[in-house]
């Protein structure tokens, strides 16, 4: 699953809803000018007052069928019809200013101007915005001013008016803004979903691959090995069944250590602090000394514990192998915060900071190496985080921290 096609979408989603709520507003707009003109028609120039307001009613039901039916094109450019309704506003309310020596059509006209910042506001883009609704101010003063002869208007109440239409024209920008940023912060949530989802597919299936090689090479071949001196056994040998005896061993001892691997019993019954116990007792090289300290921790099984468990065995795995430290302390507790932290530190050789960082991490997932990376994937999908830092005077601590579930 690739995030970019679901960003476009949520993109193009929102984009589609603020074009359909500007139609709305859109034909609000056309019906007023309507209205307007019918309960109070211009003494002059109502040809042009209605020819005006007619282009424009038509204008506004034409716009309908793209917002019903939109193509890339039309998402693109629908700010732009914008400007045609600004346009039409200030066109009948200057026209119907200078249509009568008194009337009050123009200043009932202008109040139209009121819907082109709100328009304006359903564009995920504030500078698109910005681009009509400051000038929706500007033209609405320079209406007021055209219209002052017609309708006595005293300056005091155009500034007053001009005013509103601007805090207009400000909360419209701020509105696009912030549905822009929850526009954003949605299509982020969406990509890191799909690119998580992705991880985890891939971790299960590098998972599966590995669990059937380790029962080829392992279980399989000593149950071939057994089955092949069946025969020597029916012939009375003593030596094949002794080989055959121990082929079954072995392949029973190594069921039983990819069975604890996968989900040991202890932790389901007993619960974290107990397996950690055990964990430690079954990694201990020679050289190396383990220490559990699960002082702090409830006693009993809990819904994270498969999931720190599994991350403390790939820690002291990965200690076991590449650090050459000769002493490991390992921590379970509840941090202030009221979630659960692991802490692994160990006084050998560190990590180079390049391998432990989250991308260099996503490229060894990606490469096939799972280890950490399956780590911090799987820590991901339960709300955690897994982070690392050098140890004082040589090694390294790891932090895995989970919050608990209620």
């Amino acid at each position: 699953m690739s995030a970019s096609p679901e960003i476009d979408r949520i993109h193009a989603d929102h984009a589609l809803l603020g074009m359909r709520v500007q139609v709305v507003l859109r034909l609000f707009l056309a019906v007023f000018l309507v209205l307007a003109v019918l309960f109070d028609p211009p003494a002059s120039w109502a040809a042009l007052i209605w020819t005006v307001v007619g282009c424009y009613l038509v204008w506004a039901v034409a716009t309908v069928f793209p917002a019903r039916h939109p193509g890339p094109r039309t998402l693109r450019w629908a700010w732009s019809a914008l400007f045609v309704d600004l346009a039409a506003v200030t066109a009948v309310a200057v026209l119907a200013a200078y249509s009568d020596t008194i009337s009050w059509t123009s200043d009932v006209l202008l109040t139209g101007f009121a819907l082109i910042p709100m328009a304006a506001a359903t564009q995920l883009r504030p500078a698109i915005c910005a681009a009509v609704a400051i000038p929706a101010t500007v033209v609405f003063f320079g209406a007021s001013v055209a219209a002052r002869p017609a309708n006595g208007e005293p300056w005091s109440l155009v500034l007053l008016h001009t005013l509103v239409i601007g805090g207009l024209a400000v909360g419209a920008i701020g509105i696009s803004r912030l549905q822009r940023s929850r526009v954003e912060t949605i299509a982020g949530l969406a990509a890191d979903r799909a690119r998580l989802l992705d991880d985890v597919l891939s971790v299960d299936r590098r998972a599966r691959r590995d669990l059937a090689e380790a029962l080829h090479d392992g279980v399989l071949q000593y149950v071939l090995s057994a089955r092949g001196e069946l025969g020597a056994v029916g012939r009375g040998d003593s030596a094949a069944a002794d080989r055959v005896d121990e082929a079954l061993r072995e392949s029973s001892g190594l069921l039983r250590s990819t069975l604890t691997s996968l989900h040991p019993a202890v932790l389901e019954q007993h619960g974290l602090a107990v397996a950690l116990g055990d964990l430690a007792t079954s990694t201990a090289a020679p050289g190396l000394v383990v220490i559990v300290d699960t002082a702090a921790w409830p006693p009993g099984p809990s819904p994270i514990d498969e999931v720190l468990y599994a991350t403390a065995r790939e820690l002291l795995t990965n200690v076991v192998k590449h650090a050459r430290a000769r002493r490991v302390e390992m921590t379970l507790e509840v941090d202030d915060d009221g979630g659960a932290r692991l802490v692994v530190v160990d006084d050998g050789v560190g990590m180079p900071a390049e391998q432990v960082r989250p991308e260099r991490l996503a490229a060894r997932l990606a490469e096939g190496h799972l280890g950490l990376s399956s780590r911090r994937v799987r820590l991901a999908a339960v709300g955690g985080t897994l982070s690392f830092a050098e140890r004082t005077g040589g090694g390294t601590v790891a932090i895995a921290a989970v919050p608990l579930p209620d």
